[in-house]
């Protein structure tokens, strides 16, 4: 064994203790020699003052490091953010007592610490959950751990159902620095922003959804509200003297061909009038009082105002909260189009999903051949269409602070949904 200094406490230990037992050894064999003992003696006396020097060693070091030991576990625990876990100290009094107390006070300090953030950890959850933008959270190993009410809607489910879910399952993809979907219908309709954050020691991903085309529609509907205005304006102030001349002419006029063609006039006037003011309603805010509507009720009404349709009723929901009057209208326009589409069944779905209720609307009709347009006023395909029965639906939803979505089925027909908030109170 060497004898020399080292860095470490043990071997510091190791070498003052040795150095100091060693003279008592020494001075026990000088001690012996000159009382003439036989050399047998001796070296069993040796032997024995050896061995109890290294037992006094290995006793003195096991007493010191043990207090460092204990410290370790103490540390252990912090490190593992377990902060009720406190090591007991090896002496009762003294710097190693001060220093068992130091971290004991350090676990209490950061035990608190970590309560408050817990605190704002689960306040940031709480408003998270209230956000009606889609907001979700990613773990380090990429898996959903958390999402909000808006999350719901737009994947059409409760995240809670699909925990831990992968962002592949989810449709999503990190590619060139940033979140996006997978799908490029759904990446044109969806911006998505990204932030990094810790929470108990891990990274995470907080994904928000900024649905860029409800932006963009507004702006286009903005659009189609100014081009509205101003063409019935320029209409209005033409039909009018058109009309009114018609009319006294048709009051003058002894021809029966003159007075024919004044009543067209007269006519296709006052029609072109009505389709004007038909698209102004476009730009207005309704007035909206919304109830508790049975789904029974609005499935015997469809039923009945459309016999040549078997229409039929499936889902959990039994109510759903809306204006009445408008919702019906919307049901109405939404089924007279199956109709015309050559539908002859027509099943409503009603389904309560956490805080809103999902409607759908399917038909095996022929559906649509250009769903991009179907938003769009004044386009229609349709010999006596107008153009405005799917924007006035979609506006009455959306004023519901709901939404209408619609696509064409793999096989025949055509889906419409309709997902509209659940009242506070039901």
């Amino acid at each position: 064994m060497t004898l020399r200094k080292t860095d470490s406490l043990e071997g510091y230990l190791q070498y003052k203790l040795l150095w100091f037992f060693m003279p008592i050894a020494l001075f026990f064999g000088l001690w012996t020699w000159q009382l003439a003992i036989k050399w047998q003696w001796i070296l069993l006396g040796e032997l024995s003052i050896l061995g109890l020097c290294l037992w006094l060693n290995a006793s003195i070091k096991t007493r010191v490091l043990k207090a460092f030991t204990r410290a370790t576990l103490h540390i252990d625990a912090i490190t593992q953010e377990d902060y009720n876990q406190f090591a007991k100290s090896a002496f009762s009094s003294g710097k190693v007592k001060d220093f068992h107390q130091q971290l004991k006070q350090l676990s209490i300090q950061l035990q608190t610490q970590k309560s408050r953030h817990d605190q704002h950890a689960f306040l940031v959850y709480q408003l998270i959950g209230q956000l009606d933008t889609p907001v979700l959270v990613f773990d380090q190993k990429q898996q959903l751990t958390f999402g909000n009410d808006a999350f719901s809607q737009l994947f059409k489910q409760p995240w809670q159902m699909i925990r831990h879910a992968s962002a592949d399952l989810l449709d999503l993809e990190y590619a060139g620095g940033a979140w996006q979907f997978k799908d490029g219908s759904r990446r044109k309709m969806w911006q998505i922003r990204s932030s990094e954050f810790l929470n108990d020691g891990q990274t995470h991903q907080l994904l928000v959804f900024i649905n860029i085309e409800s932006a963009l529609r507004e702006n286009q509907l903005k659009a189609w509200q100014q081009i509205i205005r101003v063409l019935t304006h320029e209409i209005r102030n033409s039909l009018t003297p058109v009309s009114s001349m018609a009319e006294t002419l048709l009051d003058k006029s002894d021809n029966e061909r003159d007075k024919m063609i004044l009543n067209v006039i007269t006519e296709r006037c006052l029609h072109l009038q009505n389709f004007v003011n038909r698209y102004s309603s476009l730009s207005q805010e309704y007035q909206l009082s919304c109830q508790n509507l049975s789904v029974e009720f609005i499935t015997k009404s469809i039923a009945n105002m459309y016999p040549s349709l078997t229409v039929t009723s499936t889902g959990n929901a039994t109510e759903v909260w809306a204006d009445r009057t408008f919702f019906e209208q919307v049901m109405i326009n939404l089924v007279k189009n199956a109709q015309e589409a050559g539908a002859n069944k027509v099943e409503l779905n009603f389904t309560k999903q956490e805080q809103f209720t999902v409607i759908d609307i399917v038909d095996n009709g022929q559906g649509f051949s250009h769903l991009e347009n179907l938003f769009v006023p004044l386009y229609t395909t349709k010999l006596q269409g107008q153009g405005i029965g799917l924007s006035f639906c979609r506006r009455v939803i959306e004023q519901h602070h709901g939404m209408l979505e619609l696509h064409n089925n793999d096989e025949k027909g055509v889906t419409v949904m309709i997902v509209l908030p659940v009242h506070a109170e039901s």
